[in-house]
């Protein structure tokens, strides 16, 4: 584990208002596994059983519905984390104590109701986090929810205990809700207004999706293109989502999104490494293939990042 490079103490110094043990955990999640030391990251998420449903999510790749083919996954493949909500970590952390730095994912919602603003429900504890032995808590905003004040304000806590005891906060900002369009949800001045939102709520790790060149916003629509915010490219939407984490001294990782073909991915993953931004956080392009393919596939992924 290289917890100790120049490129990791270079992050740590970002985040010089944390205690020793929040810096530790943070450089545990920075020099585990394949890319451990070099400032970048790719972590396992599992929440989809939970958020999809155990059919849409592990049908395709049946040892899936183990949560213990996840550690598994997580493991050979030398990810930087395993991050999951509590039922999946419950069924597996002493099994895997000490193996791979694990992330509790305190909030969560099912898509058996609809409705268009979400607000996920508080589905685990800090105290969760410590008695599984993790590295940090895990939580979703989804600015433009008309919700979206409840989850700041729960996150801000949430956040809070997490620091008092040494734990790392990652946020997963999401905007959807009735305040954004479809389209909106990834669109570049969104998606960097997003990485904003979760900077200024405390987190150390920021997931959001990779941008695209839509904005939606009628205030912000000067200020690109013409403004001189380049954004006709991936690596150059990914270059100011970054810059939009306080210019990025904040850790911003990046969804894999939906499964998808092999190339199309590698190609997003190039753009996304070409851009800056610090890694990605890739579930459903993983373990929704055989284990064999999956853990090629992540390796493939990791050495886009470690060549930058």
């Amino acid at each position: 584990m290289a917890t100790n490079s120049k490129r990791i103490k270079e992050i740590l110094s970002w985040y010089s208002s944390d205690s020793p043990g929040t810096l530790a955990n943070l450089a545990r999640l920075l020099g585990h596994g394949r890319l451990g030391g070099t400032g970048k990251l790719v972590i396992l998420p599992v929440d989809q059983g939970f958020e999809h449903g155990p059919a849409r999510s592990f049908a395709v790749n049946p040892p899936a519905y183990d949560p213990r083919y996840h550690f598994e996954l997580a493991i050979s493949a030398g990810c930087n984390a395993y991050a999951a909500p509590l039922g999946f970590l419950e069924a597996g952390a002493a099994e895997f104590a000490g193996d791979i730095p694990l992330i509790l994912k305190l909030n969560n919602s099912d898509s058996l109701y609809g409705g268009s603003d979400p607000a996920p429900a508080v589905t685990g504890s800090v105290g969760d986090a410590l008695r599984l032995g993790c590295s940090a808590i895990g939580f979703t905003i989804y600015p433009a929810s008309a919700l979206r004040n409840e989850m700041y304000e729960q996150i801000r806590e949430l956040g809070e205990e997490a620091k008092s005891v040494g734990l790392a906060v990652v946020i997963w900002s999401y905007p959807r809700g009735s305040g954004v369009s479809k389209e909106g949800e990834t669109g570049i001045d969104v998606v960097a207004y997003a990485a904003q939102i979760a900077a200024q709520l405390g987190a150390h790790l920021i997931k959001v999706k990779p941008p695209t060149a839509h904005v939606e916003q009628e205030a912000a629509r000067k200020l690109y293109g013409k403004g001189g915010i380049a954004i006709d490219t991936l690596p150059e939407r990914v270059r100011h989502v970054v810059q939009s984490a306080f210019n990025g001294r904040r850790i911003v990782i990046f969804s894999g999104g939906a499964a998808r073909d092999r190339e199309g991915m590698l190609e997003e993953i190039r753009g996304i490494s070409e851009g800056g931004g610090f890694g990605s956080i890739i579930g459903r392009n993983s373990f929704q293939r055989p284990q064999t393919e999956a853990i090629e596939l992540l390796h493939e992924v990791m050495d886009i990042y470690a060549r930058a």
